[in-house]
């Protein structure tokens, strides 16, 4: 009897987004109840809505929202892939549940945690990055439509924006909801599954 093999994902995301980083906790949860394993890729919503009609309000979000993702590239390009994850994770808590600004404080407290280079804090005001920001983004981008964003996960041949969740499932729960992700994503023509979100994101 064959051993199924495991399933590689790769992830995209913006440290800034709160949907993103929800998504991203439930699917560490699913490496550990699934055999899957996942690639982090950096996309930029700054990047994504440059050019975009937005209201004032996001557009002020957006204001820092290069500074994270320079610093993640600089990191990726110094060090490769393997440490997104961890340096995502410490921006991630410190933007989303301790609510600190996206300053370079809080970059550099991030480096230190991750065990990374505090120099490349420096990446944050260096537009010579975001080049190759936009080549990552686009990888995720040119599967799904430009009309999405963050997260995207791509898998087996498919990647699809989502799941927006307002609250990540542990557990079996977080592997079931997995398993229900891929049986959609294997019928080629579904395309969008949603309703109004009408509670408050919980990062817990």
């Amino acid at each position: 009897m064959s051993t199924p093999s495991k399933t590689n994902a790769d992830f995209w995301f913006d440290p800034a987004c709160p949907f993103a980083w929800i998504t991203s906790r439930w699917i560490l949860e699913v490496e550990q109840v699934r055999d899957i394993e996942v690639t982090w890729q950096i996309m930029s919503l700054a990047y994504l809505n440059q050019d975009k009609d937005i209201p004032d309000t996001y557009r002020e979000f957006l204001k820092t929202a290069w500074q994270p993702v320079r610093v993640l590239m600089a990191a990726e390009q110094k060090y490769g892939k393997e440490v997104l994850l961890p340096l995502y994770t410490a921006m991630g808590t410190r933007i989303h549940i301790e609510k600190q600004d996206k300053d370079r404080a809080m970059i550099v407290a991030s480096l230190e945690e991750a065990g990374l280079d505090v120099a490349l804090a420096d990446a944050m005001d260096d537009s010579s990055y975001d080049e190759a920001i936009a080549e990552s983004h686009q990888r995720g981008m040119d599967q799904v439509g430009n009309e999405v964003g963050t997260p995207t996960i791509a898998f087996e041949g498919r990647a699809f924006f989502g799941p927006v969740i307002s609250k990540k499932p542990v557990g079996e729960d977080a592997g079931r909801m997995w398993d229900a992700f891929v049986t959609l994503s294997k019928y080629e023509h579904f395309y969008e599954l949603k309703r109004s979100r009408t509670e408050d994101l919980d990062f817990s």
